[in-house]
């Protein structure tokens, strides 16, 4: 059941920064995207990182398939894509500059192709994020939990290398050519297309006798179990702004497919936040969250903290019970 009260919809965000890290150049659209737009309208900075370029994937949108100039170039139409998705959440974007590996299919997979990001040493990528960590100065981040939302190698990848860099950007021993240390405060997991939301979509749409996409996804969830979400911004205003980003990675989203069957005022009205599982974080986590600047009183005390060297983890929601 979402929350209703948005006790951070008055605070202003001015000087604070949240670093968003995906695997592929789409991901950020549909993963934590009204969030992010939220925090840019209410003055943060919102920094995208996408690991790969997404040159491996599939052109999903049926209308487009057999367009000659995606054919011919898809990593620079991927490019192009993800140029507009930031402009339409006013995110700033880094790609990490690694090669998409793919999504293994057959019996038994195949083996990942050479050189593919999920193959790369994990020193490799962790300096590439620790680098993009040092120069932003993100006070939050955000990521995918271990099974990477579903296990895409590069998802998964994106889980490790993420929490590899956490650890390594504050720790002044660790990649020291690579910039100043900085240690990010607080990490999450998206965890936007949870258990709870996806049921609730498709009750509320069954309920209007509408016809629901999500039956088997709801089917899978109560299979696998549900995560623990710890914080639900309140977001609704920005959902918009998140399909006009979907919207722009045309190759990846059918405007007529699943992503839209959920109308948008039925939507605000079901589950108007994005969810969030606090992961690790040097602040309290408090027990309702609706906001991931929660426990960060003001910008330059976070970064006071986050340059020093004494700090100890006050969560980790990894050992949790």
């Amino acid at each position: 059941m979402p929350p209703t009260p948005d006790r951070a919809a008055a605070r202003s965000y001015d000087g604070f920064r949240l670093l968003a890290v995906h695997a592929h150049p789409d991901d950020e659209s549909s993963k934590g995207a009204a969030t992010a737009a939220r925090y840019v309208a209410a003055g943060a900075r919102v920094c995208v990182v996408s690991c790969t370029g997404g040159e491996r994937g599939d052109v999903l949108n049926e209308a487009l398939k057999s367009d000659i100039h995606i054919l011919r170039d898809i990593a620079q139409v991927r490019r192009d894509e993800m140029a507009a998705a930031a402009a339409a959440l006013g995110v700033e974007h880094v790609w990490l500059g690694f090669v998409d590996s793919g999504l293994p299919e057959g019996d038994p997979l195949p083996p990942l192709p050479e050189g593919c990001f999920a193959l790369e040493p994990i020193a490799v990528t962790t300096e590439a994020l620790v680098r993009v960590i040092r120069e932003f100065r993100p006070h939050v981040m955000t990521t995918y939990d271990e099974h990477g939302g579903y296990p895409h190698p590069d998802h998964i990848m994106t889980h490790t290398v993420s929490m590899s860099a956490f650890a390594a950007a504050g720790d002044p021993t660790a990649y020291p050519h690579a910039g100043a240390p900085w240690q990010p405060l607080k990490l999450y997991y998206n965890q936007t297309h949870s258990g709870g939301r996806i049921r609730a979509f498709h009750e509320a749409l069954l309920a209007q006798g509408l016809e629901s996409p999500y039956g088997e996804w709801v089917a899978s969830i109560e299979k696998r179990g549900q995560r623990h979400i710890t914080t639900q911004v309140p977001c609704a205003d920005y959902f918009e702004a998140r399909d006009r980003a979907l919207l722009a990675h045309a190759t990846q989203v059918d405007p007529d497919g699943s992503w839209f069957k959920m109308p948008r005022d039925l939507e605000r009205r079901v589950w108007p936040t994005e969810d969030f599982e606090a992961a690790l974080s040097y602040v309290p986590i408090l027990e309702v969250e609706d906001d991931l600047f929660a426990g960060l009183a003001t910008p330059a005390a976070a970064d006071e903290v986050a340059t020093r060297q004494d700090l100890t983890l006050m969560f980790d929601g990894r050992v949790a019970v």
